[in-house]
């Protein structure tokens, strides 16, 4: 065992005995477990009587590994306080920035459609109980939520989407990834009006940021969420954008729009809310979303050597398509042009 991992399990130990846990008389089994796109570590420590934990180390960036440890705990205890269904987290050492989780298995709502054929009514129940659960998050997790818990920043805003999102699409996936040169004058302005008309959404809704099915598990029947670290305050589109064009997934349109529909009734239970004006927010927020994606799936795969990734550029390069085929989005000649120069290359790099 590395001198590394065994200081981490020697902490994630001491932090449970202070707890009145007892983790047994030797140092646990341990297992590294797959962190994804994340930089962070993830360890399950096997401890007597079938106990199973997980360990979150920070990224070797003190300054980043910390800010993101720290909101980490803060949002994800604020969360399970609001009845919101993340994992309770059980102990948090401020010197290392070492966090001690509740262990939800490894059953991801990923493996979970991808896994043994299901019944479809099955299928759309579980997402039914998603629909749920996002909703309450959202209306509920913003109640006494604390900006100053948030380790980028506090809100979801124009900047964030022309720095993180549309920028960010331009340089990892067209310039980066396939080499792409365009004059960025028409397309930059294309990109302000987007992000001008995405940010007309209320903004004061608890807002997930990366809610897709490989941070949604599935343990005992009930739904849970992982990975809400980067939550701010934001828009409801977004993260139900997410979910419903999640290209790991690949809904069919015919259940997204059913899901959707769930979404709309689900919401008007805590919220009213006009149809049209949520419509019209989510297509300019699935476009924002779509547009961080494909930045994210482009620099992960390229710049990180997570070949995972890149099999999904193509699926959404397909889904940026056909959200800019929308009557609402067709004036975005400039991107229309860019995405379908992407997605020739995409085809030349046989993805």
């Amino acid at each position: 065992m590395e001198e590394k991992t065994k200081l981490l399990v020697q902490v994630a130990c001491d932090l449970m005995h202070r707890k009145g846990m007892d983790t047994g008389s030797g140092p646990p089994d341990f297992e590294l477990l797959a962190g994804d796109g994340s930089q962070r570590e993830f360890y399950r420590l096997h401890l007597q009587g079938n106990l199973c934990l997980i360990v979150i180390a920070p990224t070797e960036d003190w300054k980043q590994g910390m800010a993101e440890a720290l909101s980490s705990w803060s949002i994800g205890n604020h969360l399970y306080r609001k009845g919101v269904p993340v994992p309770e987290l059980l102990a948090f050492d401020r010197k290392t920035g070492l966090i001690v989780s509740e262990d939800l298995g490894d059953m991801r709502l990923y493996e979970y459609v991808h896994g043994p054929r299901h019944d479809e009514s099955d299928l759309f129940s579980v997402y039914q109980q998603i629909i749920r659960e996002l909703v309450r998050m959202q209306v509920f997790g913003r109640e006494g939520f604390d900006t100053s818990w948030c380790w980028q920043t506090g809100y979801y805003d124009r900047q964030l989407m022309l720095e993180r999102e549309s920028g960010y699409f331009h340089e990892a996936l067209c310039r980066d990834f396939f080499g792409i040169e365009i004059r960025v004058d028409t397309l930059d302005s294309e990109f302000k009006d987007i992000a001008e008309q995405a940010s007309k959404a209320p903004c004061d809704f608890f807002l997930h940021r990366d809610f897709q099915s490989r941070n949604i598990m599935l343990k005992d029947g009930k739904i849970r969420f992982l990975d809400y670290q980067g939550g701010r305050l934001g828009p409801l589109g977004y993260d139900l954008a997410s979910l419903l064009l999640d290209p790991y997934v690949g809904l069919p349109k015919p259940v997204q729009e059913q899901l959707f529909d769930e979404y709309e009734k689900e919401l008007k239970k805590f919220i009213p809310y006009k149809t049209g004006q949520f419509m019209q927010e989510f297509i300019y927020l699935s476009l924002q979303r779509n547009l961080q994606m494909l930045g994210a799936f482009a620099f992960l795969s390229k710049q990180r050597n997570k070949e995972f990734f890149r099999p999904f550029i193509m699926p959404a390069l397909n889904t940026m398509q056909s959200l800019l085929a929308k009557p609402l989005l067709q004036k975005y000649s400039a991107l229309k042009y860019l995405t379908k120069q992407c997605l020739a290359k995409a085809q030349q790099y046989d993805l």
